[in-house]
């Protein structure tokens, strides 16, 4: 396993997280012994950065993940992230980065993760309707209060970051970045690397569609978020199928799988530190975890640019489309 230090926090973490959205049921139901499996091997591959959301099941992903992690190590053995932000009403899921549900929500996943302490607690989306002082100011008080050690956001623009940053540290982001999603390159990644904003990207393999499992007739269980998604219904589906396809043998050819080439290519953009990624059971992180330790040569980017020419942009789910 390759380590790198995550931007300008002092945090030094596996350039592979384990990420443990699967665990909240929004990809349909899950075998919590064969999770608590999942993040045992995590550890024994060399990973010591956990990622989780207060909103993974508001609580049932963060319980799982701590129920894992203080069965086989020490508090200081690992790094935790979650995330808050996010408020359920009834089946709605609401933006709320407002400072009384931020302060409430740390003290949530405080519980639901047994610990006394964050490492990184990021923004889970952006708020329109709280001003970012009132965000700023919230964090900054619980960093002085001991409560978390880092503050980060996830799904944020340039912009944005840089009005959060007037009022409080912004020291990572969490954007969505794959092969068949690159829009970060044109700002987000430049703005990172310009400020020493650590970037931890999610969905390496474009929700199951970089895995190389899936065919024209794959479909999802309705408490799938992609059954009802149409980034895997209809001609966008069909046409990047094919695409996998070639992206398929070109990884053969290099001897190595399809999710090892699409984790390696994913942190081989020079401004991304880490790539989350999951995994219901075990031997699905044999797949990607070695990708840490996969250089990709600028003739391997040049060919994979070429093969992706022909894929459609798939966009993923937001809150609201949960």
């Amino acid at each position: 396993m390759r380590y790198v230090r995550l931007g300008k926090t002092d945090l030094d973490v596996s350039a592979i997280a384990f990420g443990t959205w699967a665990f909240g049921g929004e990809w349909g139901s899950f075998d919590e012994d064969e999770a608590k499996g999942a993040i045992h091997h995590a550890l024994d591959l060399g990973v010591t950065f956990f990622d989780t959301a207060q909103a993974y099941g508001f609580g049932v992903s963060e319980r799982v993940l701590a129920d894992a992690l203080w069965e086989r190590v020490r508090r200081d053995d690992v790094i935790v992230a979650t995330k808050g932000g996010l408020r359920s009403e009834g089946h709605t899921v609401l933006r709320d980065a407002g400072a009384p549900w931020l302060r409430e929500g740390v003290e949530s996943s405080l519980r639901n993760l047994g610990t006394d302490h964050i490492d990184l607690y990021q923004i889970h989306w952006p708020d329109g309707h709280t001003p970012p002082e009132e965000t700023g100011e919230a964090l900054e008080g619980l960093v002085r209060g001991g409560k978390i050690r880092h503050v980060g956001v996830s799904n944020y623009d340039a912009k944005q970051m840089d009005e959060l940053a007037r009022y409080g540290p912004v020291e990572t982001v969490q954007p969505p970045y794959h092969m068949f999603r690159r829009g970060i390159e044109a700002e987000i990644l430049p703005y990172a690397a310009d400020h020493d904003i650590g970037v931890l990207i999610y969905g390496p393999l474009a929700h199951g569609l970089l895995s190389g499992r899936m065919t024209p007739k794959t479909t999802f269980p309705a408490d799938d978020w992609r059954s009802h998604s149409s980034d895997f219904t209809g001609e966008t589906f069909r046409r990047n199928l094919q695409v996998v396809e070639r992206l398929k043998a070109y990884a053969e050819g290099r001897g190595i799988t399809l999710p090892q080439l699409a984790v390696a290519w994913a942190i081989a953009h020079p401004a991304v530190h880490v790539a989350i990624v999951g995994a219901r059971r075990a031997s699905q992180l044999d797949g990607t975890v070695p990708a840490a330790d996969i250089a990709l040569s600028e003739q391997d980017r040049e060919e994979i640019d070429r093969i992706l020419s022909n894929a459609v942009p798939v966009t993923g789910p937001s809150p609201e489309g949960m």
